[in-house]
């Protein structure tokens, strides 16, 4: 898929939940490009002395009837804060759309369980919102450590059904979404008992590594395929650095350009 470096107008800018802030960026010339769900894009930091390379951010979602592109940030270091201190307006420097996504559904009876912990429940929104388009409901598991560290639920709720974990019971069930009973349902996980009852064909899962491990034993279990989106620390985005590289039965491969999104099979966890 083509690249390409953009200034992107920053069209709104919101604080979702403490610690991070959800950026609407906008190409006031020209469409978007074509971008597939699990992709990121790098993002230059201006006015960060100490910051001398593009972060990398998952795309969040992309909003064609308004020409949009949003990118959840979690506040953590200097580069994170001075995109979290933009204002309406700024331009915003973008590399796009870099990476491998998820595999989207082919067939309009399957079905297909997102996981996502943390901030990395925010690359499941855009999936979502594609399944939604392509006929197919998804079903997400969201996880947080607490009931105000959930993002975006409302949007997610429009998309699919959501069931919640939280590791303080504030919302939902208590615990890690490995705990939640969803995994106990039969007519998610076991063979159909008519033609209206349909198991889970593929899980998807973003998030912490710990978590996603977790998520790829279970899926391994119940002998459903399962694609995750790591998170490794990334410089150019391009294979060029090494510094992202994962071991896999395929050898080590540059996240960056083989991944984001694996399948967990070709994991070596």
């Amino acid at each position: 898929m083509r690249k390409y470096i953009l200034d992107l107008v920053l069209r709104r800018t919101s604080e979702p939940c403490p610690g991070y802030v959800l950026l609407q960026l906008t190409d006031p010339e020209r469409p978007l490009p074509d971008m597939l769900p699990g992709q990121f894009v790098q993002v230059r930091i201006d006015g960060s002395p100490s910051t001398f390379l593009r972060r990398p951010v998952s795309i969040n979602l992309v909003r064609r009837e308004c020409n949009e592109l949003w990118l959840l940030v979690h506040v953590v270091g200097a580069g994170t804060r001075a995109l979290a201190g933009l204002r309406e307006g700024a331009m915003v420097n973008v590399l796009l759309p870099l990476g491998n996504g998820f595999t989207l559904p082919r067939l309009s009876d399957d079905r297909l369980l997102l996981v996502g912990g943390g901030v990395g429940t925010a690359p499941l929104l855009y999936l979502g919102q594609e399944m939604l388009r392509m006929g197919v409901r998804p079903v997400f598991l969201l996880g947080a450590r607490s009931a105000s560290d959930l993002l975006q639920l409302d949007l997610f709720r429009q998309l699919g059904d959501v069931y919640l974990t939280t590791e303080d019971g504030s919302a939902g069930e208590r615990g890690f979404v490995t705990q939640h009973s969803i995994w106990q349902t039969s007519q998610f996980f076991s063979a159909p008992a008519s033609t209206s009852s349909h198991p889970f064909t593929r899980i998807c899962t973003c998030g912490p590594k710990p978590m996603m491990m977790a998520v790829a034993r279970l899926a391994r279990e119940k002998g459903i395929p399962c694609e995750a989106s790591l998170e490794n620390l990334m410089a150019c985005g391009l294979g060029a650095c090494l510094c992202c590289v994962e071991d896999t039965t395929d050898g080590h491969l540059c996240v960056c350009t083989e991944g984001p999104v694996f399948s967990t099979d070709k994991l070596k966890w």
